[in-house]
């Protein structure tokens, strides 16, 4: 179903809320009039931007690292439900052939029109990563920091790597850093052995991403800040958070959200395959088998394995967390700031002139009614009026 717009509505802009109009044409957003046969939502629905998740490797049993047409299709189609118009398909640490696979697929996947959420680039979680905070990233393939090797990958990719997660201490991370910055992919320290201070002069040098903050990173001591403590006193340092509440215990995000600003904290699913698996599914994350175990995703030894959390469900999970936010600065979260954070902001992450007719409409309490991509509706919820059906 194509629609021309939206007449009288709750419309989310980035500073806040305010009853608009919105004009469609040939995909993109192209005024604030109401336009012929423009949608009147009812009461009690929000239009906002269409969620951009910047670190996702998979949902539907499917991953990235499957180099497959029809794997990237199931993940990008389910992820609809959420409200997710935006993507980067997220690989891993896995053998160079296989990494490369992925990413020409990615790269040729881009080049066609596929249904779903559309996949904006890639990220690549390692393998320049450190062995001690691997994760449940596979060593054996895991190698330092190596500018020229990365720029082989960006080219093979289209040169469409947006984000990669690199460990700075290592050798060679300097000149990866300087690599990352000249070519406009964001550079996000991870999976990463970095003391306080060799942090902070990362992020003194450029580095103005930390991938999963708490996660697979020096923690917080009171005699080395680690990662995570600089993170948390870097004003413009972009901090990913997954708020699936089992990463992450609620005490530890009211630390972030207490001491970041607004527009550097970035929600990810970090979701693998297993996402909308039930109960006891068995999965795979790149070559490693998984299964989902009490609202996450686990390694055989019982290691955490990515997760299968809903953006949707991330919002409602911090509402009470995040004090002092309103609706649209929860909503930035998941949009404008994912978006600004991978380069994206021109195209999509919030509601302008000009931007992709990417959509989501939303209750009070963030449960999507429907999912539009480029202007037609490709998701209706349980929620969904009659009159987008």
């Amino acid at each position: 179903m194509k629609i021309t717009g939206f007449k009288n509505a709750n419309v989310v802009f980035e500073k806040g809320i305010k009853t608009a109009s919105i004009s469609i044409s040939d995909g993109k957003i192209v005024g604030f009039s109401a336009p012929e046969g423009a949608i009147e939502l009812p009461k009690g629905l929000y239009v906002a931007p269409g969620f951009v998740d910047e670190h996702i490797h998979g949902a539907m049993g499917c991953d990235t690292m499957d180099a497959s047409v029809e794997s990237l299709e199931t993940i990008a189609t389910s992820l609809l439900q959420e409200g997710v118009t935006s993507f980067l398909a997220t690989t891993m640490t896995e053998s160079q052939e296989n990494i490369e696979k992925s990413m020409v697929c990615v790269r040729d996947y881009m080049k066609g029109n596929h249904p779903g959420a559309q996949i904006r680039g890639l990220h690549l979680e390692g393998p320049f990563i450190s062995v001690k905070y691997k994760g449940s990233q596979d060593e054996q393939h895991i190698k330092r920091p190596d500018a020229a090797l990365f720029h082989h990958y960006n080219e093979l990719s289209g040169m469409n790597i947006k984000e990669v997660t690199f460990a700075y201490e290592e050798e060679g991370g300097d000149e990866f850093l300087q690599y990352c910055l000249s070519h406009g992919v964001t550079p996000s320290i991870g999976h990463s052995n970095a003391s306080g201070d060799k942090a902070r002069e990362g992020f003194g040098k450029g580095i103005y991403c930390v991938t999963h903050l708490y996660n697979a990173q020096t923690p917080l001591h009171h005699r080395n800040a680690g990662i995570v403590g600089e993170a948390l006193i870097t004003d413009g340092v972009h901090t990913e958070v997954i708020c699936d509440l089992r990463h992450i215990c609620a005490d530890a995000l009211k630390v972030v959200f207490r001491n970041k600003k607004k527009e550097d904290i970035v929600l990810i699913s970090d979701s693998s395959p297993a996402k909308y698996l039930p109960e006891g599914q068995s999965s795979h994350l790149g070559k490693q088998p998984i299964w989902v175990k009490d609202g996450v995703a686990v390694l055989e030894n019982g290691t955490i394995a990515a997760s299968i959390l809903h953006l949707d469900q991330a919002l409602r999970n911090i509402r009470p967390i995040a004090e002092g936010y309103s609706y649209a600065d929860l909503i930035n979260l998941v949009t404008i700031n994912p978006a600004r954070n991978v380069h994206l902001d021109k195209e999509v992450g919030s509601i302008e002139e000009g931007k992709r007719a990417d959509f989501v409409i939303l209750d009070e309490d963030f449960h999507v009614a429907a999912t539009i991509v480029g202007g037609e509706v490709v998701y209706r919820g349980e929620n969904c009026p009659e009159i987008l059906k």
